[in-house]
């Protein structure tokens, strides 16, 4: 082997600037196992680096190729770039190529690899990883005298009949699919029995997957072909950094008798050079007019544009990936249509396949996009990522600057640049973590009713089977490894319409569960034992119902926005921005502001008003920040407070010089916490074991404002913020209004209702959180929203039937006749799922119990404080309501009142005279 892989490199020596004889090679066993035109493949690719990678492959590769061999199941974490995926390719292709030549007949017609990712188009990347190695592989062979047939197709939804037919007349040895047409799959008659010679399955961006129901689907899905193959397949899950690995490693390959399959991790996380830095146009972004702050950021990017081939810019919005694009193109001679573009979801699919085209080849200087492009194409020229604000999560900043530098060896560089001072201090909490190795952890969903419902379904109608079946094959989905039997029994009774009045609603039972007949019985099997609890399909249309129903991904809609009397046309929200609304809320659409009354249907039912607004109209668009990086934060708060301290300004900026920052970077933040300090001590400083409330009397607006200070990311905000504003309500009989920010929230009631907010976040009781929050949901649009979602999803609301296809409008319109009547029912599945999702998924239920329990236990204490002004560090909190884009200047001027008043207090014009 060692002589053939070195014969190999000396064979081109002359197309490399390097010694093959010289350089140190440290896998060539690994190179062994690869067949020999699959080799020779390999080192004509890929020999010009291996002085660069230290062998013939990445670290990942290495890493995966072996233990692909060995058919063990693997979780391969790589940055973006290093090869992960072509490495499951190679190994998988290497098997099929061996079989292939060795048996007489070749490869049956059937499946032996799934690789399943979460993007549907999936063209690019199977073209650079799969495509090109079959191909340039099959020429090398040709020139040997030997065939390769190893054929492959994509699949997914907008796949033709054509296609779908030719596919069972000549099937893909290796099927590119997603996680909802792998569901339909199995189900489908003809089509599964090609699934059962599976052999292989690649999960690729598993990462993204995890984290939410699709990912809860597939985990399913993937039990469902281990009943259904004649071996257990080789499960390879490809990711991104991402954290905790065992975690990950486990939701991918399930569970056999209650305990994980064996896997192993190739863990190579860290292994590219990252030049990260957090720039600001300036030290002071709160004096520095903000024309002045637009014009210091275009240049300077336009600055790291000119300097670079291709960068790739991020925000934090579609709204500002356009508005980006658009002020470079109009301040800049050099940046025009021919050389830029802006990539979202919101475009259409040929305009966005439009720009991924010119991004591959290179054409285009700079692209600016909001998430679209996190995942999926290859984009080899891309040489800078800049980083528009705070993309909220470690995790999302490496993946998004991991779109740099697309090849092992080259160094990743991003720059972040923060225009806002609360996120100044988030991005450079990130970008040291990011540094020391940190990373956000992937929390998966747990027991979900909604995607067991569907499953349920599906193995019913493929056929009448043992009740215990069922069970076993949900338990051995990681997600649903704590599937209790009273979690069974509540989703039987909802999937068995065993609820008085239910059928009356149209929601008709969509399986029979029952106990095997005698043999002279009416519904006798004799393939199993008589009293066999056994469970089937109700209905002849079940197939085609959950062929066209199936999946997780909900629809959404637009709402028209009327107003009351005159019923007035004004404008449309998307439906999601109204989870942030309560009755009263004022927001702005189209220049004017609007008191949220409200919905019905899709109808939005508001209130002109002089008043000012409350919310934003870009917060529904905004990334969360994650719970991790949150107390990262608080920590980082804890430590610049003792260090101001004991050291004062000198010592801090000292301290921060050794985080990525610029200067201006270093000074704005040191500033902020000494003022901070200096007017309110350094009890007013959130802590890991310290949230603070603080207390405005709003004389002028004749309005109590709390703004409470804590940093343990927005899930955790929004939840604990409606579990106060619950109780406040309940106190003062008044319109609590709420406003959330990732550093903490406000509340805000009439001046004339007293109440004291810290006191009954100390009085909170652990037992009663979750009903508590329960009974704070009732009747706001964020429960029916996820009620009309969760029915959807479990079949009690079908989005298509007999042709006729219902809009999610029409669904939640179907949805709210449903709802009073399902909070009437005890223990209803659809009903408990969608206040687990909320609660657990999109409140952070588990992280609000702990902080209760640890106020409760004394372990964290809440500071209240009385301010004449707001504090430096709830500017952002205070001004949220005048942080829409009409009201830039007037939160600017804000900013600069708020300012102005704690410098009046603690008697100084300018804070900061030290140069050091």
């Amino acid at each position: 082997m060692s002589q053939r892989g070195r014969s190999l490199l000396a064979s081109r020596a002359d197309e490399y600037d390097f010694d093959p004889e010289a350089v140190a090679v440290a896998d060539e066993d690994v190179l062994g196992l690869l067949e020999p035109a699959v080799q020779e493949w390999w080192v004509d690719q890929f020999g010009e680096f291996v002085p660069g990678n230290g062998g013939f492959f990445t670290p990942p590769q290495r890493g995966a190729i072996p233990l692909i061999h060995e058919e063990q199941n693997s979780l391969i974490c790589a940055p973006t770039g290093s090869g992960k995926t072509l490495a499951s390719f190679t190994a998988i292709i290497n098997e099929l190529f061996h079989r292939d030549r060795e048996s007489p007949d070749g490869l049956d017609n059937s499946v032996y690899c799934l690789y399943v990712s979460p993007l549907k188009s999936l063209a690019n990347d199977i073209h650079r990883n799969l495509t090109e190695p079959l191909d340039g592989i099959a020429d090398i062979a040709a020139e040997r005298g030997e065939t390769i047939d190893i054929r492959h197709a994509i699949r997914h939804g907008d796949t033709s009949s054509a296609d779908r037919q030719k596919m069972l007349d000549e099937t893909p040895h290796i099927l590119n699919t997603t996680p909802e047409t792998l569901a339909i799959l199995l189900n489908s008659p003809k089509f599964k029995e090609k699934l059962r010679t599976v052999e292989y399955v690649v999960v690729d961006e598993i990462h993204s997957l995890a984290e939410n129901k699709r990912g809860t689907h597939l985990s399913v899905s993937l039990e469902r072909l281990e009943d259904l193959a004649e071996s257990s397949p080789t499960r390879i899950g490809c990711s991104a950094t991402v954290e905790p690995l065992d975690t990950v490693a486990e939701y991918l390959v399930g569970c056999e008798d209650g305990d994980p399959r064996d896997y192993e991790i190739v863990d190579t996380r860290f292994v590219r050079d990252f030049d990260l830095e957090l720039e600001c146009p300036t030290d002071d972004l709160i004096r520095t007019p903000r024309s002045e702050v637009q014009s210091r950021f275009y240049d300077r990017l336009h600055e790291l544009v000119a300097a670079h081939t291709n960068t790739l810019v991020f925000t934090n919005t579609r709204s500002g990936a356009e508005r980006v694009l658009h002020n470079l193109r109009e301040g800049f001679d050099d940046i025009d249509e021919t050389n830029s573009g802006c990539h979202h979801g919101s475009l259409s699919k040929e305009r966005r396949q439009e720009i991924e085209s010119k991004l591959k080849a290179g054409e285009l200087q700079v692209v600016t996009t909001s998430t679209s492009l996190e995942l999926g194409i290859d984009m080899p020229h891309i040489d800078l990522v800049v980083q528009v604000g705070s993309p909220k999560s470690v995790a999302s900043l490496l993946q998004r600057v991991g779109r740099a530098g697309h090849q092992l060896g080259q160094t990743v560089e991003g720059r972040v640049i923060a225009l806002d001072r609360d996120e100044l201090v988030e991005c450079a909490v990130m970008l040291k973590k990011a540094e020391e190795g940190f990373v956000d952890r992937v929390f998966v969903p747990e027991n979900t009713f909604d995607v067991a419902a569907q499953h349920v379904y599906g193995m019913a109608i493929n056929e009448i089977r043992p009740e215990s079946e069922i069970r076993e094959t949900l338990r051995r989905a990681y997600p649903y490894r704590n599937f209790s039997d009273d979690d069974f029994e509540h989703l039987f009774r909802y999937l068995t319409a065993d609820y008085d009045g239910l059928e009356d609603k149209n929601v008709y039972a969509k399986v029979w569960r029952d106990t095997n007949d005698p043999p002279d019985g009416e519904h006798h099997y004799p393939e199993y034992p008589v009293g066999e609890p056994l469970v089937g399909k109700r209905g002849r249309m079940a197939r085609v119902i959950y062929m066209t129903n199936i999946g997780t991904i909900p629809d959404s809609f637009t709402c028209d926005v009327v107003t009351r009397g005159s019923n007035e046309w004004v404008g449309t929200l998307d439906e999601g921005y109204l989870d942030t609304l309560e009755k009263g809320d004022v927001f702005v659409l189209g220049g004017d502001n609007f008191a949220y009354r409200y919905r019905r249907g899709s109808k939005v039912y508001v209130d002109r008003t002089a008043q000012r607004p409350t919310v934003p109209s870009w917060f529904s668009e905004r990334l969360p920040l994650s719970y991790d990086l949150g107390r990262e934060i608080s920590s980082f708060q804890a430590e610049i407070t003792e260090r101001l301290q004991s050291g004062g300004q000198p010592a801090v900026r000292v301290w921060l010089r050794d985080f990525p920052l610029d200067e201006n970077s270093v000074r704005a933040i040191t500033r902020m916490f000494d003022e901070q300090l200096r007017y309110a001590g350094p009890d007013s400083v959130s802590t890991p074991d310290r949230l603070v409330v603080e207390e405005e009397l709003d004389r002028e607006t004749y309005r109590r404002h709390f703004y409470v200070h804590c940093t343990f990311g927005r899930q955790f905000n929004d939840g604990l913020s409606r579990l106060l504003a619950y109780h406040a309500a309940r106190r003062t009989n008044a319109n609590v209004q709420v406003a959330v920010a990732d550093n903490g929230f406000s509340l805000s009631m009439p001046l004339n209702r007293k109440i004291d907010l810290a006191g009954i976040l100390r009085d909170l009781d652990p037992d009663t959180v979750v009903e508590d929050l329960r009974a704070a949901l009732g009747g706001t649009d964020l429960l029916k929203r996820y009620f009309r979602i969760n029915a959807t999803r479990s079949l009690m609301i079908l989005k298509r039937y007999k042709g006729y296809e219902k809009s999610a409008a029409q669904q939640q319109v179907s949805s709210e006749m449903l709802l009073s009547f399902a909070q009437g029912l005890d223990d209803f599945a659809v009903m408990e799922e969608t206040y687990r999702e909320i609660l657990e998924d999109k409140l952070n239920l588990a992280a609000i119990e702990d902080a209760v329990s640890a106020i409760a236990a004394g372990e964290m204490e809440v500071v209240d404080q009385q301010v004449s002004t707001p504090t430096p560090r709830a500017f952002g909190l205070a001004t949220l309501m005048a942080s829409d884009v009409v009201l830039a200047e007037d939160e600017s001027a804000a900013l600069r009142a708020f300012h102005d008043r704690v410098l009046d207090e603690i008697g100084e014009d300018d804070v900061e005279l030290d140069v050091s």
